[in-house]
């Protein structure tokens, strides 16, 4: 198996390298963007470094390549976070020099599109970081949410166990980042329910794969950063979640069913499945509507669990992925699933 090993971490003062692998979006929205930048700053005392495609559309595969290795190779930064994610970062991959990354580890933060690289961090023995994104997690407007802020300072800064904390409130309807009246107050939340466990009569713990479910979709249609033994998996953490593109229950259950006949999800001791974002631009759900689009996500999770991994641990709702709160999870480090007492834990 690959043996993972968490990179050293940063203290207040250190430089951070702020990278656009997936979108150059902070150019296009820079109030969200220079909003994550400040707290960067002031909230963690940690120094953002620019790359020329930070902020910048359209760049090359070949050019983000080049921003990730400056950021990894540079002995003054100290660690890695994406800006926001995308949708093509899958072939950036192909340029990315594994030995340089592998003889500068980092602690790298990413989710959505950086499922990409957050499976190209674990293949090389990295463990990296679900979550937190400059323009989403930090960019949030008035404050970040504490949940979101007290898991990302302590995967920042420090070294051990943390309990994950189902959220009392929470948000998945987005407002106009062009509109600066977005900016003047706080998102509107709503009540939470709490995290769902089925098989929960037991304690799992092992290390975490996974991420957005149709970037996963995405590389094992490439096989790409999948191993090939898939004993590498063996009593792990599945973890799970899906996109603002908001994908049916029959997409998700027909992806579930792929890595089902490919033998990947019999492999996994648990399952963590994010809670799903039910709000787009595109599709404004109302609560019902919502409701329902979780409701049948949940029961597309369970119908393939129940045929290719019945006796899996399974918690849904989790809050990371692309909902607000947005919960840091060390991907590739330990996760502690004890479904007697209902808690979850993460190692950073």
């Amino acid at each position: 198996m690959t043996t993972l090993s968490y990179p050293s971490k940063p203290v207040p003062g250190d430089r951070i390298a702020v990278v656009s692998p997936g979108s150059g979006l902070p150019g296009l929205f820079p109030r969200p963007f220079e909003l994550g930048l400040e707290r960067l700053r002031k909230e963690y005392g940690l120094e953002p470094v620019e790359y020329p495609t930070t902020r910048k559309m359209g760049s090359t595969p070949q050019e983000r390549a080049a921003d990730l290795h400056a950021a990894f190779a540079d002995p003054d930064v100290k660690a890695v976070m994406a800006s926001i994610g995308g949708d093509d970062q899958i072939t950036v991959l192909p340029f990315l020099d594994r030995e340089l990354i592998r003889a500068n580890p980092k602690p790298f933060f990413g989710m959505s599109d950086n499922t990409n690289l957050l499976a190209y961090l674990y293949a090389t023995g990295i463990v990296s970081y679900h979550g937190a994104t400059v323009m989403t997690a930090l960019g949030r407007p008035v404050a970040m949410d504490p949940l979101t802020a007290d898991s990302l300072r302590a995967a920042l800064f420090t070294s051990g166990p943390y309990e994950l904390t189902a959220a009392a409130r929470w948000n998945d309807v987005n407002r106009d980042w062009a509109d600066p009246a977005t900016f003047d107050a706080e998102p509107e939340t709503r009540p939470g329910n709490g995290w769902t466990w089925v098989n929960a009569d037991r304690v799992v713990e092992g290390r975490a794969w996974g991420g957005c479910l149709e970037i996963l979709g995405w590389l094992l249609m490439a096989d790409r950063e999948i191993a090939r033994d898939l004993g590498e998996y063996d009593g792990g953490v599945l973890l799970l979640e899906t996109s603002e593109e908001m994908p049916s229950d029959i997409e998700v259950f027909r992806t579930l069913r792929n890595m089902g006949e490919r033998g990947l999800l019999q492999r996994f001791s648990a399952l963590l499945m994010g809670r799903p974002k039910t709000w787009s631009f595109e599709r404004p759900n109302g609560p019902e509507e919502a409701d329902r689009y979780a409701a049948d996500q949940r029961e597309a999770v369970l119908r393939a669990m129940r045929i290719y991994a019945p006796h899996t641990t399974i918690v849904f709702d989790v809050d990371y992925g692309h909902t607000d709160p947005q919960l840091v999870i060390p991907y590739g480090g330990l996760v502690r699933v004890d479904g007697p007492a209902r808690r979850i834990t993460v190692t950073y």
